[in-house]
């Protein structure tokens, strides 16, 4: 009895292709890995050429090569073709990008012209990452320039399409040389070859949000969606709503279901073939995301009011909570390599939807915890917290890789992370003591910029939320000039990401005795007014003069509830405290305007302090103010000239100034109007 031939699968590409900077290609490169993936039923062959174009006038040419008439001679049944990189040198893409198109065409007829029958699949390219040399001078604008064709081609010639980007894309560390993958990043070339090939994307799963107890955003389309293999059938049902739909070739399916107003509890099914998923307790409220740094991190169970919070709790059937638990924490220790090798792919996070009980609440995030009571309290709705948060980070950990990529200013601080005077000096101290027993040059840590986005809020953006809390900055201090500009691109980021403006409200740092922090409050304060539907919680007047972990976050996360509560539920109550406006001298006296405020106060009625002058000289002269309801009145010493006032301008301040509700205002510096 004949036996069938193997399918012959023909890999046509350049460098990536044929295993360069792997030991043994032969074994190594994503072809042979390939090979024993789909086994003996097929003979795969590497036809790949390190520095091949696509190109037909480029500076290497892959059809000109010998690679090219032994894939023609191998008659392929089944080609993938992965070109394009190469033409990203400037010798190429600027003279002749306007014949990539046509060439590929051309090379995708001339295989079909062998043989009919291939089975062509032409492939997104593998990443470029920003410390190529050439990746700012063109390379980065014309890499996306090519990768934004090759779905069209693959249209226009009816290819099928391979995504070698995205399973790439936030794994640096498996480029050495920023270009070319290394042993495992071969292995996962091949695995996503291997997936669309055969379709076999591990069967049913859901997203790692969902999961029984969860809150789904009310006055939203409400999506379930997950993974299972290609073109599967999958039924989901909810709140007496069926929908249906088939994953796609990579795997991925999505339904949506009609807005829906507060409420349940809900249940959720899913079938897949003979594959069933039930979620129970589902409620439909407001989710919001706590993020940040570890001051939203904080637990309950160290707050100064946590312990009697946690012993006197009861369950709250409205208030639910996602703790996304860090894999290690960035204390002063060096990590395994067991840790390490998972960081690097990015299993940093972990978690699931939980009751708020004394059990999920004490490691829970205090702020978060308070901003959420408080919202149940008023609003009587469910009310979801997701807490993704890491000790230590800085805030270009958690800005996606494209959007830095492509700003001119953030694009240098993803290079050489780790050395980089655009990083504090301790966050990289810490990172290098956690990654003391590192075997890999381009080690990933969560201090390193785009990391905590790839690891944790890229899985987050397809799931609707109300607003997000943020509590972040102390990483970020020694330079506000950067954060004055990192911080609106994270915001507006994010709301790209998720396709709406929603709001976003921030604490402003505390206080405590560290040079640089008068500043930075005071420019956090600015931002509110630039960045649209956000707000900033003043904590200063919580601080600790040795501690940047303060202890009193009831008080925190209840300043912030006040800002959804009135700017997001559209309450009429006070929420910012006093904001200064204007500082006005006439004669020998200056006056100090506030907004937000009916009436200004001291705490406990004690006399006010806080305020300091500016004279034409830089000299800072402390002075004494008396109110007067709106406004704060000052008396000129005498000869001095003034440019400008300041308000709890201490690093640590005890500056006292509030509103009749008792909301402190922040430390600001106004210049002076004559």
């Amino acid at each position: 009895m004949a036996q069938n031939k193997p399918l012959k699968v023909a890999c046509i590409g350049n460098s990536v292709t044929y295993g360069y900077l792997l030991k043994d290609p032969s074994r190594e490169a994503y072809p042979a890995v390939l090979q024993n993936l789909l086994g003996a039923g097929y003979e795969v062959g590497n036809f790949g050429l390190s520095g091949a174009t696509l190109l037909k006038k480029g500076h290497n040419p892959y059809y000109k090569t010998k690679a090219f008439s032994a894939a023609m001679d191998f008659y392929p049944d089944i080609a993938i073709v992965h070109l394009g990189l190469n033409d990203t040198d400037p010798r190429d893409w600027p003279d002749f990008r306007d014949d990539f198109a046509p060439d590929y065409a051309w090379l995708i007829a001339t295989l079909r012209k062998q043989n009919p029958a291939v089975k062509i699949y032409i492939c997104r390219l593998t990443p470029i990452f920003n410390e190529h040399p050439r990746f700012k001078s063109g390379t980065r604008d014309w890499y996306w320039q090519i990768q934004g064709l090759i779905p069209q081609i693959a249209s226009a010639n009816k290819t099928g399409l391979i995504d070698l980007n995205t399973p790439l894309y936030s794994r640096p560390d498996l480029f050495p040389d920023n270009l070319h993958p290394d042993k495992e990043g071969a292995k996962i070339i091949a695995q996503a070859v291997y997936n669309h090939l055969t379709g076999n994307y591990g069967g049913l799963k859901l997203s790692s949000v969902f999961s029984e107890h969860m809150v789904l955003q009310r006055d939203k389309l409400i999506p379930v969606y997950g993974m299972a293999n290609a073109f599967a059938k999958i039924v989901v049902n909810f709140n007496g709503n069926r929908k249906e739909t088939a994953a796609d070739q990579y795997g991925k399916w999505r339904v949506e279901f009609p807005e829906m107003k507060a409420g349940g509890p809900f249940e959720i099914d899913i079938n897949c073939q003979g594959s069933k998923t039930t979620l129970k307790d589902i409620l439909v409220g407001d989710v919001w995301l706590c993020s940040g740094q570890s001051n939203m991190a904080f637990p309950l169970n160290a707050a100064a009011t946590g312990k009697v919070e946690l012993r006197d709790i009861k369950e709250n059937p409205t208030l639910r909570v996602l703790k996304f638990d860090a894999l290690v924490e960035t204390n002063n220790t060096a990590w395994d390599l067991l840790t390490l090798e998972k960081v690097n792919q990015l299993q940093y996070f972990s978690g699931k939807w939980g009751i708020s009980d004394a059990k999920n609440l004490s490691d829970f995030s205090a702020v978060g915890y308070y901003f959420g009571k408080k919202l149940v309290q008023e609003e009587n709705i469910p009310i979801g917290l997701i807490q993704l948060a890491v000790g230590g980070s800085i805030i270009e950990s958690w800005i996606d890789r494209f959007t830095m990529e492509y700003d001119e200013q953030l694009v240098d601080v993803l290079t050489n992370w780790r050395k980089s005077d655009f990083i504090q000096q301790w966050a990289r101290e810490r990172a290098d003591v956690n990654l003391k027993n590192a075997l890999k040059s381009k080690q990933r840590h969560p201090y390193e910029p785009a990391y905590n986005y790839e690891a944790g809020v890229s899985k987050l953006i397809e799931y609707p939320i109300k607003g997000v809390i943020w509590y972040q900055g102390e990483s970020n201090a020694q330079n506000l000039e950067q954060y004055s500009h990192t911080f609106p691109v994270l915001v507006d980021s994010w709301r790209k990401k998720w396709g709406y403006d929603f709001p976003f409200y921030y604490v402003q740092l505390s206080g405590i005795d560290r040079a640089s922090w008068p500043a930075f409050r005071n420019l956090q304060r600015e931002l509110q007014y630039s960045i649209k539907n956000s707000g900033m919680a003043v904590s200063s007047d919580l601080g600790d003069s040795l501690n940047v972990h303060p202890v009193r976050k009831k008080e925190i996360g209840e300043r912030l509830a006040l800002l959804a509560l009135k700017n997001t539920y559209n309450k009429k109550i006070s929420a910012r405290g006093p904001a200064a406006f204007e500082a006005k001298q006439i004669q020998d006296k200056i006056t100090v305007s506030f907004t937000e405020v009916n009436v200004l106060k001291t705490v406990n009625h004690q006399p006010l302090i806080g305020f300091e002058l500016v004279n034409d000289k830089g000299y800072h002269i402390s002075v004494k103010g008396i109110i007067k309801r709106k406004s704060v009145i000052i008396d000129i010493p005498a000869g001095e000239r003034i440019k400008k006032v300041l308000y709890a301008w201490q690093p640590f301040t005890k500056a006292n100034l509030v509103d009749e509700t008792g909301l402190p205002a922040s430390t600001f510096s106004i210049d002076l109007k004559n």
